[in-house]
């Protein structure tokens, strides 16, 4: 299976190699994985990478719920691998055929890539995050997002949603070497990578995972406004309204998550009566840690929000420029044409006659 198209060859184990084929390598090893399924003695090892493990089973209806464990890295590092061919799927079959017919600049063509990938995925997740909230019914009731904590024990659908967020932010890590990003994009695109590990890793040991798919719902619905709203203006840079939608959007989450917190967290869990630290219990209901939870979200917010007013600031200085420039150009008036003379024509600040003599009147010579 080859995701990429060989216009030449580099010696096996090569920088260039690695970087060439990384996908058509990670595929043979997902599908060594999966043929440990159907071996005497795998079994176990592979379903352990491949599926997340019960921890306990409810009475009632026999529901199986799950809580968090060090088994769980493996199943991240199995879906780390299935991140990693997904990227090149859609790199190949989709972003770069319509690269070829946009024919953008290098820079423009690294951030139309980041855009479609981040598209796609923020799209998945944002429908993915619906579902849940929608079936689990933390929408119709938003007091369940606090009450009852700790909320160790989750389902499946909610296990599975954390530990592919995981996985997928992890793999966008070697991604920035794989995909040969510039050094100048690298350290921006490190900033928001590690902020989204930071905060599903915090909502999933935290057992804050109710908050914390309200919150991912939120942030996606934002950022998938944006990514698109990116996509289409490097098809043709006259498409700035999907701009003015996302700015709306994007003001809106903060506001939306700054309530959230302040009401899950800061007013809700406060209330509970299981206050205190319970490793055993997986309770984290402590003064300090609300208040460290509120202080990084707080510092999150702002931090987006300089960054969206500093974004605004510098399209309204272009928008600024372009009219400047163009009104410029339309009160500038033509040169007015020479006029002809009766006489001649103007030829290099010269008049000349018709016959191309000069029209002096020649000086009569003296008897």
């Amino acid at each position: 299976m080859a995701f990429r198209r060989r216009n030449k060859s580099y010696p096996f184990f090569s920088q260039e190699f690695l970087i060439q084929n990384h996908a058509d390598i990670v595929f043979s090893l997902v599908i060594f994985i999966l043929i440990g399924l159907m071996m005497f003695n795998t079994p176990l090892i592979t379903n352990m990478l491949c599926v997340c493990r019960p921890s306990y089973v409810c009475s009632e209806g026999e529901v199986t719920l799950y809580h968090y464990g060090w088994k769980d890295c493996a199943t991240i590092l199995f879906y780390f691998f299935i991140a990693i061919i997904l990227h090149a799927v859609v790199q190949e079959y989709l972003l770069d055929k319509v690269n070829r017919r946009l024919h953008l600049s290098k820079s423009k063509n690294t951030k139309f890539n980041e855009s479609g990938q981040l598209c796609v995925f923020h799209l998945v997740s944002s429908v993915w995050s619906f579902y849940i909230l929608i079936t689990e019914g933390y929408l119709l009731h938003p007091s369940s997002l606090w009450e009852n904590y700790p909320h160790v024990h989750l389902r499946f659908q909610v296990k599975f949603f954390y530990l592919t967020q995981l996985a997928y932010w992890l793999h966008a890590l070697p991604e920035l070497y794989f995909q040969k990003v510039r050094k100048e994009e690298i350290s921006r695109q490190l900033q928001y990578i590690c902020l989204y590990l930071l905060h599903i890793a915090a909502a999933y040991l935290l057992n804050l995972s109710r908050v914390g798919l309200v919150l991912f719902f939120l942030q996606y619905v934002s950022e998938l406004g944006f990514h698109i709203a990116r996509l289409l203006y490097f098809t043709d840079e006259n498409h700035q309204k999907m701009f003015d939608l996302w700015a709306v959007s994007f003001v809106f989450t903060r506001m939306a998550t700054l309530t959230l917190m302040f009401l899950a967290v800061g007013f809700g869990l406060a209330r509970a009566e299981n206050q205190g630290l319970d490793l055993e219990m997986g309770n984290f209901n402590t003064v300090l840690i609300r208040m460290t939870v509120l202080l990084l979200v707080c510092l999150t917010q702002s931090w987006l929000l300089w960054k969206f007013i500093r974004f605004q600031l510098r399209r309204w200085r272009e928008f600024r420029h372009e009219q400047a420039v163009r009104k410029k150009a339309a009160t500038k008036q033509p040169l007015r044409p020479l006029k002809r003379d009766s006489l001649g024509h103007h030829e290099n600040g010269v008049l000349k006659a018709e016959n191309g003599a000069s029209p002096r009147t020649k000086k009569l010579k003296s008897p």
